[in-house]
Parts: C-alpha cells; sequence; structure tokens
C-alpha cells in the first residue's frame, strides 16, 4: 500500500513529527471552518477590517491634505500682510479725505495731495489689511498690489481707473477746463 506524502516525508526525515501533528491539525481546523460555514466569516471579518483600515487612510490622508491647506493659505495671508506692512506709502501731513467703493460701502482714507493726485490717476493702489478685529487700508504701489493679487486673487485691491487719457467724442463739455483745485 502506498504511503502518505506525509509519511514518506517522515520516513525521509526532512520533517519531524511535531511539524507533522501542526499540518494535520491545520488541515483538520480548515475542514471543520469549511464544513460549518465558519470559514466564510473568517473571511469576512477579513475584508471588513480591510476596508475599515483603508476607509480610515483615505480619511486621514484628507485631513492631511485640508491641514496643508490652511497652513498654505496662513503663509499667503503673512505673505500679504509683509508686503503691506513693508511697502506702505504713509502720508505725512494727511488731511485730505480720498474716497472710494469697498463691496457697496463708501470707505475713505486720510491722505495728503502728492498721493492724493497719484490715487486718482491710477497711479497708486488701496489695499485692505485685515487686523483682528478691524479692517485698515494702506496705499501701495501697483507693482506691490500685483504681486498681492498673484498670491491672493481675490484679496481687496481698490485702483482708480485713468480717465485723463479717454476722452469721449460726444462730450458737449470737452472745451471746458476743470480747475485742478476742484474737489468733490
Amino acid at each position: 500500500m502506498a504511503k502518505s506524502l506525509q509519511e514518506q516525508l517522515l520516513a525521509a526525515g526532512l520533517i519531524d513529527k511535531q511539524k507533522a501533528k501542526k499540518a494535520a491539525k491545520e488541515l483538520k481546523k480548515q475542514d471543520h471552518l469549511q464544513r460549518t460555514g465558519q470559514d466564510n466569516q473568517i473571511d469576512e471579518a477579513k475584508a471588513k477590517a480591510d476596508a475599515a483600515r483603508k476607509e480610515k487612510a483615505e480619511r486621514d490622508r484628507e485631513l492631511n491634505q485640508k491641514k496643508e491647506q490652511e497652513a498654505q493659505q496662513k503663509a499667503i495671508a503673512a505673505q500679504v500682510r509683509q508686503l503691506v506692512t513693508t511697502n506702505a506709502i504713509k502720508s505725512e501731513h494727511a488731511d485730505i479725505k480720498y474716497q472710494f467703493v469697498d463691496g457697496k460701502k463708501v470707505k475713505s482714507i486720510y491722505v495728503d495731495q502728492a498721493i492724493w493726485d497719484r490715487l486718482s490717476r491710477g497711479q497708486l493702489a488701496v489695499i485692505a489689511l485685515d487686523l483682528p478685529g478691524e479692517k485698515k487700508y494702506e496705499v501701495l504701489p501697483l507693482q506691490i498690489a500685483e504681486k498681492i493679487r498673484q498670491r491672493k486673487d481675490n484679496h481687496f485691491i481698490y485702483i482708480a481707473e485713468s480717465t485723463a487719457d479717454a476722452m469721449d467724442e460726444d462730450d458737449p463739455y470737452a472745451a471746458y477746463q476743470i480747475p485742478d483745485d476742484l474737489m468733490w
């Protein structure tokens, strides 16, 4: 009669009795689980554990991405704040009120005559600086305003339209000069 593979391996000395018993026990256990239907439950539990692990990894990945975006937004806000504070043009004798529109509200800042002239010609820009508890407006050169717009395109920047070059041909008052000292 033919010997089983296990008996042949034992006779050859390739395995010992403990390994043979362990293999036989594992084989009986698998056979029993298949007969009773519990084998499917183990596979289902493994599948659920794998799905839960993948879901947790996805949540962690989304959370890390959200944290990175928040950190990037904070860094951009800090860059904008630094550009505004270092390049703001200060008025020495701020006695003239310059008015502009922020959203639906008319806002104003006090500047001197030279800055008022450059603002009204569109050579300077007014930018909002959000400080804790208040909103402050500063005057900046156009190059700095463009750098800020590149970093944060939805930031409030007001640049007056220059109307000195564009005159309407049908304007009935085109021949009349507007005095320079006229304040609206």
